[in-house]
């Protein structure tokens, strides 16, 4: 948890691991993040770096470090000092840069996966406090009621601040079993509140597949991990086995914050028969990638309509974008969080590296989300639906006359029925809309 998520990476490195540059990815509070090596490394950048530094900075630095090393109030060793220098170096370029000790490469690795010890939220540092973008699918946070936009005020107590961020990153992981309770503030809320939860072993299945009516498939992605892609495939391939190739699907991004670059890419070519799925530029060659979708849509052209909110981030938002300048899917819902740049990690040995923001990433249409967010082809408000309170009726329909006669195709019917007297509308807002609006596209398409 030390990191402030929500990168893309373009390159990792976890002792002799080396996984191919193309392998990007985000990283969420502990929570997903994960590892890719480039060919890259700190000492070339180091070679073809400007060496040129003013005599009297390095003179400044010296000082200052002889000053926090004689004066400051408690002794620290030249470790902790360096270490500090370095570390507020890089946390002062973007939110996003960092140094990253062996804790924080585990924590890398770990992320890839989607295993660890923790909450289950994706979290940012603004202005020296935590930012919620998204918790995870079916962990603490996202049972506690935790949503995009929340802010974390304090840790078991501990005022969150500028001072004391990397204490609180640490305290949000920790042993399964163990509790902490967080200060939460809601997005448009000036009431905090004390939420008590118990940290767990976060397992996130990233794919989850359900049919939301006959000839409609419900398609989830929570993160962007390793096997997200492959899984995605497999799932989608037995789902229409079983049940034919859907007329529709929903893809639903909200609250995803990230993951692989690599694994983004190959879920956007899941729905792609072509055309350009994302490009990223900056200074370094290794920064500079072009991604194209090939030729096999596995839903033959299928509409898609996407469900993204403000906790739809990073590699989540590098689909949206795809799909959406592909002219292949709706987006549905409220602005994305709008990370649109990468990072590049740069080992320094075998248990340090470095985090650098290294380039933008584009959509197919050369277009900049950073700190603009997609915005959605269909805006929808985050609201929900309760039941109104009616007087009851003795007499609402044919079937409710006594000897009506049976339709031999009801049991049938109402079994398929997704969405019985409103149901889905009253579970998920969004997604009985997202629904309706996908089956108006696929009256355009011939049975």
């Amino acid at each position: 948890m030390r990191q402030h998520p929500l990168r893309l990476a373009l390159a990792v490195a976890l002792g002799a691991l080396a996984i191919p540059a193309a392998q990007a990815q985000q990283k969420p509070l502990k929570q997903p993040d994960a590892p890719a090596a480039s060919s890259t490394s700190a000492a070339a950048v180091v070679k073809d770096a400007d060496n040129s530094v003013s005599l009297e900075d390095i003179r400044n630095f010296t000082r200052v470090y002889h000053i926090v090393q004689q004066a400051y109030v408690e002794k620290l060793d030249n470790k902790t000092i360096m270490n500090a220098a370095i570390s507020g170096m890089l946390q002062n370029l973007d939110p996003h840069s960092e140094y990253l000790d062996k804790e924080g490469l585990d924590e890398l690795d770990e992320d890839t996966t989607g295993q660890y010890g923790g909450l289950g939220i994706e979290v940012l540092q603004v202005d020296g406090m935590l930012k919620i973008v998204a918790p995870i699918d079916d962990t603490p946070a996202s049972r506690a009621g935790i949503k995009p936009g929340d802010t974390i005020l304090k840790v078991d107590g501990m005022v969150v601040d500028s001072q004391n961020i990397d204490e609180a990153f640490k305290k949000l992981r920790g042993d399964p079993g163990s509790k902490i309770t967080l200060t939460i503030l809601h997005e448009k809320s000036d009431k905090p509140l004390d939420v008590p939860m118990v940290r767990e072993r976060i397992n996130v299945t990233s794919v989850k597949l359900r049919q939301l009516e006959p000839g409609y498939v419900y398609i989830r992605l929570s993160q962007f991990q390793e096997d997200t892609a492959s899984d995605l495939d497999k799932k989608l391939g037995n789902y229409i086995a079983k049940y034919g190739a859907p007329r529709g699907a929903v893809l639903d991004l909200r609250s995803n914050p990230g993951g692989l670059l690599t694994t983004a890419v190959g879920v956007a070519d899941t729905f792609l028969d072509g055309g350009t799925i994302v490009t990223t530029k900056g200074r370094l060659p290794d920064a500079n990638l072009h991604f194209d979708a090939h030729p096999g849509d596995m839903l033959h052209g299928a509409p898609i309509v996407i469900l993204a909110d403000n906790g739809t981030a990073s590699a989540a938002e590098i689909v949206s974008g795809a799909l959406k300048d592909n002219h292949r899917a709706l987006i549905m819902g409220r602005r994305t969080f709008g990370k649109g740049v990468v990072q590049t990690v740069l080992p320094l040995d075998e248990t340090h590296a470095v985090k650098i923001t290294t380039a933008r990433y584009y959509t197919p249409n050369g277009t900049s989300i950073q700190a603009e967010g997609i915005k959605p082809d269909i805006a929808l408000a985050d609201l929900s639906v309760n039941k109104a309170d009616t007087p009851p009726q003795l007499i609402g329909s044919e079937a409710d006359l006594p000897n009506h006669l049976v339709n031999e195709k009801a049991a049938a019917d109402d079994k398929a029925s997704g969405d019985d007297d409103g149901k889905l509308a009253i579970e998920d807002y969004a997604l009985s809309q997202a629904l309706n609006v996908l089956k108006g596209l696929a009256l355009n398409r011939p049975r």
